[in-house]
């Protein structure tokens, strides 16, 4: 079985958008085409709102609702095959809080995404406690995705490189700033997806071990107060999810090795490019695995995450 943990889809509105000239590929038609063509069982659609660039959180939330009906409405039409995540932003608001608990309770959507960024404000914020709460207490995954463009964006406009770096260096930098900042201390059942193998936070992850582990021997690293953690980050991103959406084999294996086969989730990012969805797939099965932990991969993860047979 093949669960496509990440893909995105997006309503009427968002595909009638004049940047896409009429041609958007993020429908739940080019979604099923692609289920069909590569023979997988079920797809992940969640919508990652690159047009949110404005700070306006009334705006915001209505958009959120509207979205979130869409992609539930294409769980509940095509149950089985298509389930949704909900989206959301950690903003500590009442109104915001109860559009997410609304869509988990009422809807039946499986869980939420969240961007590693808004308006340069990080999940760790004071105000995204509420958020983090409620998502334990309703038992999802909380799938966290880069914005369109992150911190240091005005040096990235050339050669793509707000897409190739920028956008995994603010997943890296999100989860890096929770891990630190005692995010599993305060809720230690909480179920973390960060996808695009964590934005390479496992090239980094001994960096921050051995700031952790120095304190002030480690004296160029500035300070590591308030200490909130009380294990090295490692033990914490060992507690995450991470998603297989990269390009590159031996990063893919650095993630296996890093965290273990058990908290690896398959995804492709495919639509919005549907023709990479084949390497995904490929990608899994060159990393040669042993069939029970490439079975955990492609699906038994993500299972247990969803709570679906």
């Amino acid at each position: 079985m093949i669960i496509d943990f990440h893909t995105h889809v997006y309503p009427p509105k968002q595909q009638a958008a004049p940047a896409w000239q009429g041609k958007c590929p993020m429908t739940i038609e080019n979604v099923l085409a692609a289920q069909e063509r590569h023979r997988v069982d079920a797809t992940v659609i969640s919508n990652h709102t690159p047009y949110l660039r404005h700070a306006d959180a009334d705006r915001i939330l209505g958009d959120h609702r509207e979205i979130n009906k869409f992609l539930a409405e294409q769980q509940h039409k095509h149950a089985g095959k298509i389930y949704a995540l909900a989206c959301s932003i950690p903003n500590g608001r009442d109104d915001t809080l109860k559009e997410l608990e609304r869509a988990i309770k009422v809807d039946g959507m499986k869980g939420v995404m969240i961007r590693a960024s808004h308006q340069h404000v990080y999940p760790d914020a004071d105000d995204a406690k509420p958020f983090f709460k409620l998502c334990t207490d309703l038992d999802v995954p909380v799938v966290i995705h880069p914005p369109p463009v992150g911190y240091g964006e005005e040096v990235m406009n050339d050669y793509r490189l707000a897409s190739s770096v920028g956008r995994p260096q603010d997943n890296c930098l999100a989860l890096a700033r929770l891990i630190v900042r005692g995010i599993f201390e305060q809720f230690p059942t909480l179920k973390l997806v960060v996808t695009h193998l964590g934005g390479g936070i496992c090239e980094v992850i001994g960096r921050m071990n051995y700031a952790y582990t120095l304190q002030e021997e480690a004296f160029f690293l500035g300070s590591y107060e308030p200490m909130l953690i009380k294990h090295p980050p490692l033990h914490y991103l060992k507690l995450c999810y991470l998603d297989s959406v990269c390009y590159h084999l031996p990063a893919a294996r650095c993630v296996v090795e890093t965290v273990g086969a058990d908290k690896v989730v398959f995804g492709t990012d495919a639509p919005p490019l549907t023709a990479i969805k084949g390497d995904g797939i490929q990608l899994i099965r060159d990393l040669k695995l042993a069939p029970a932990d490439e079975a955990k991969v492609f699906s038994g993860n993500a299972r247990k995450l969803l709570k679906i047979a």
